[in-house]
């Protein structure tokens, strides 16, 4: 299978679990570097990543999850691009003048509209459409929504609003504290961040944001109506950064509530991290891999993500027994875990499978046992790396158990 086939595969999958929901499609990018292998390797056809030197590709996958629960429930496009050695840089290029779609940044989209036949076909009720800083562009504001088509993304730029001389964030600093909240903040060794938990001062505001200058196309309109949300820390410790969200959205905001709500969302766009840490170093570490054909390292990304994909929804529905199995594991594959299932259930009480069978969370104990998890509740809950080993192990079970179950005839 090529590219194209594989992708259609892993949306067909998505399609099959949206019904009737309200689901975030969260798109980001990711880069896989090749660097350490370009000795070995066909370069024909790579290109440069973020650092414009080393070797590699990039990815750019939209995760769908569950609104009310933030559960992953598939991956509805993937894309994959090449940056040419010895491009023009920004400036060289005329970058802020050149149309959306000769940039970078109509990955963003694309990923809605390349997700839209997935997500129709699959009879989800509304979508919400989430980016980082990255995917502020005006161009996703004129095109993406409609009716039941929305988009939340975090601000980028001070933006002009339309009919006054104010500014985004100048608006939204004059604007009254609805309330104050908590969250808690992981601690990020990469920034100097310490764990904590964070008071939040939420403010919101309707805004008409103007089109820039430099969007020239006659077809976008010159404005378009959002209403922005901000969330920003109260007294930070000493030496730490505060947190500081803006957020804008095609989504009603005129309550605490709903602005909480919204926040709540993108808090999610985080998991789309977690698929990013799973397909590399802390998890498949994919950009380890031996092959030397660039579109062979490609096929290979899309069946990682897809494997990504099935850790991640372990991971997340380890302690909800109203999720089923199925979600990651077909028909045949849980047979095949409910005849381990003995084997892998302890003496004692405490090293019995506490989840009804069928269910999310059983599966995910069978599995972080084949990957050597002790069973015990007391122990630290089963991580990425736990779970990836499980994975594997069951899946070379389960291929042999596959032969098993076919019947062999003999024919003279």
């Amino acid at each position: 299978m090529n590219v194209s086939e594989l992708v259609r595969s892993v949306s067909e999958t998505c399609q099959q679990q949206v019904a009737g929901l309200h689901v975030l499609a969260i798109s980001d990018s990711s880069e896989i570097n090749l660097q350490a292998h370009i000795g070995r390797m066909n370069l024909q056809g790579l290109g440069v990543v973020g650092n414009n030197r080393d070797r590699g590709f990039f990815i750019h996958p939209t995760l769908v999850v569950n609104a009310e629960t933030g559960f992953p429930l598939g991956l509805s496009t993937i894309q994959l691009w090449h940056r040419q050695v010895n491009h023009a840089d920004k400036h060289q290029r005329r970058y802020p003048n050149l149309p959306i779609e000769e940039k970078e940044s109509y990955k963003w989209l694309l990923a809605a509209e390349r997700s839209e036949p997935c997500l129709q076909a699959g009879g989800a009720r509304l979508v919400t459409y989430i980016g980082d800083r990255e995917s502020d562009v005006y161009e996703e504001w004129a095109r993406v929504p409609s009716r039941h088509r929305h988009v939340l993304v975090r601000v980028c730029r001070d933006r002009r609003l339309w009919g006054t001389k104010q500014s985004l964030y100048e608006c939204l600093s004059e604007q009254p504290c609805q309330g104050n909240y908590s969250v808690p903040v992981l601690a990020d060794p990469r920034t100097g961040r310490t764990a904590r938990e964070a008071w939040l001062a939420v403010r919101i505001a309707p805004v008409q944001i103007q089109r820039p200058k430099k969007v020239s196309a006659k077809d976008y309109p010159d404005q378009v109506q959002l209403y922005a949300v901000e969330a920003r820390e109260v007294n930070p410790p000493a030496g730490q950064e505060p947190i500081h969200w803006r957020l804008l959205t095609t989504h009603r905001v005129t309550s605490l509530e709903q602005a909480l709500q919204v926040i709540e969302w993108y808090r999610w766009r985080w998991r789309i991290e977690q698929l990013f840490a799973i397909l590399k170093q802390a998890g498949l570490d994919l950009e380890s891999t031996q092959l030397e054909s660039v579109d062979a390292i490609e096929r290979l990304t899309i069946l990682a993500l897809s494997v990504a994909l099935r850790i991640l929804q372990l991971l997340e529905g380890r302690d909800d027994p109203t999720v089923a199995a199925q979600v990651a594991f077909s028909a045949q594959a849980q047979q095949c875990l409910t005849h381990l299932a003995p084997s892998l259930q302890g003496r004692t009480h405490k090293q019995q499978n506490p989840y009804p069978p069928a269910s999310l969370p059983w599966a995910t104990w069978l599995i972080a046992r084949l990957g050597g998890w002790s069973g015990y509740r007391s122990q630290s809950p089963p991580g990425i790396p736990t779970l990836v080993r499980g994975l594997r192990q069951f899946e070379s079970i389960f291929q042999g158990w596959n032969l098993a179950q076919t019947l062999l005839v003999c024919t003279r």
